[in-house]
């Protein structure tokens, strides 16, 4: 009922809008002289004094009936304008009357055709079925919050918002979640490792000591946990540490399944402080071959002997797009190249090389030395 009378108030609004212009009477000035002007004056006056709460409504309505009887008795005096004002007056009444029920019925019609009314009042407690897809991430989390401001003991709830913070940039409030979701739903290294990355996005980056312990204890649940070893290399690295944390990166490769979906972020930071992929002693099988081993192969039959070669420097070539870092493997595979007659080959392993490498000087000299060596530039 609420709904159709808000609707009967802006039609009634529509039609005062159209009929008021309509309803004014113009004209009457130059066709019945100055006394119709002095009597609409009289008109005008009386209803700015009611207006004005001059005088009262019995007043204002006697005076009104007295000077609209003399403006009628002026008007029937001009009586060559009587049929033009009358034939003015008959079709502004008719537009009224077509405007006071078109109107309306145009609305109601228009409204039964698009509308539904028939649909009763959504509750507001409805509304929160709303799809997810149409939701803001503001809204989720102003919805998740309200709930966990009346259910405080929900770990479910802060373990669901915790990474909504992350995503936010809110690690204060991220590292509030965690921690209520490890007190109310119990440890585990998941949930220790989570606390460990908040901490440490809360410290703009870096493992304190309370991120630190908790990334052990989540190894302490489970050892090969690989979220808290990475960032367990992480504090390593910070703490002056370069070779440990290669370490434990390295052993995280051991231990990578094929479809594991951190291997290329563990491969860059290897690569970020300088360090192969595998130790130099796990290296060596498939290092590639050496120019000895290409002579060597010189005795055995010419087809059997290129393939050997070509499969012994294809598998380098494919671990170093892998891993850049291998200075060692990069001097192997560009002397493969030269002994195999494929110049443009080492040119290109040499672009590559020089990429993988970066800005490390040292590691730039010696493969400079190689290419004088091998006369492969100029």
């Amino acid at each position: 009922m609420t709904l159709w009378f808000l609707f009967a108030l802006m039609t009634a609004a529509a039609i005062f809008a159209v009929l008021w212009p309509l309803g004014r009477r113009r004209g009457l000035g130059p066709r019945g002289g100055s006394d119709l002007a002095v009597y609409r004056d009289q008109l005008d006056e009386i209803v700015r004094d009611r207006a004005a709460g001059l005088i009262g409504e019995a007043e204002a309505e006697a005076a009104r009936v007295e000077v609209s009887r003399r403006l009628i008795a002026a008007a029937d005096a001009a009586k060559p304008d009587a049929a033009p004002l009358a034939g003015a007056t008959f079709r502004r009444r008719a537009a009224a009357l077509a405007v006071l029920i078109a109107l309306p019925a145009l609305a109601a019609a228009l409204y039964l055709k698009l509308g539904s009314p028939q649909l009763p009042d959504q509750q507001l407690a409805s509304r929160a079925t709303t799809p997810m897809q149409n939701r803001t991430l503001d809204t989720l989390v102003a919805q998740v919050e309200d709930h966990l401001a009346q259910n405080p003991n929900d770990g479910r709830g802060w373990e669901v918002v915790a990474p909504v913070y992350m995503r936010l940039g809110r690690f204060d409030d991220a590292v509030k979640a965690r921690r209520n979701a490890l007190r109310l739903s119990g440890a585990s290294a998941a949930r220790e490792a989570d606390l460990g990355e908040s901490l440490m996005a809360a410290a703009n980056g870096v493992v304190t000591d309370d991120a630190k312990a908790a990334f052990e204890r989540a190894l302490a649940y489970d050892p090969k946990y690989s979220k808290a070893r990475f960032f367990l290399g992480v504090a390593a690295y910070q703490d002056g540490q370069g070779s440990k944390a290669a370490d434990i990166w390295r052993d995280m490769l051991k231990d990578a399944g094929p479809d594991s979906p951190w291997i290329g972020m563990v491969r860059e930071a290897l690569a970020s402080v300088g360090a192969p992929s595998e130790p130099a002693s796990a290296q060596q099988p498939a290092s590639g071959p050496s120019a000895e081993d290409i002579a060597a192969s010189e005795q055995m039959k010419p087809e059997d002997r290129n393939a050997m070669v070509r499969g012994m420097v294809d598998r380098l070539a494919d671990r170093l797009k892998r891993d850049g870092s291998d200075l060692e493997g990069w001097l192997r595979l560009m002397r493969a190249y030269m002994v195999l007659g494929e110049r443009d080959r080492a040119l290109s392993a040499l672009a590559d090389a020089r990429r993988a490498l970066g800005h490390d000087t040292d590691k730039l000299r010696r493969l400079d030395e190689l290419v004088k060596e091998l006369k492969l530039e100029g």
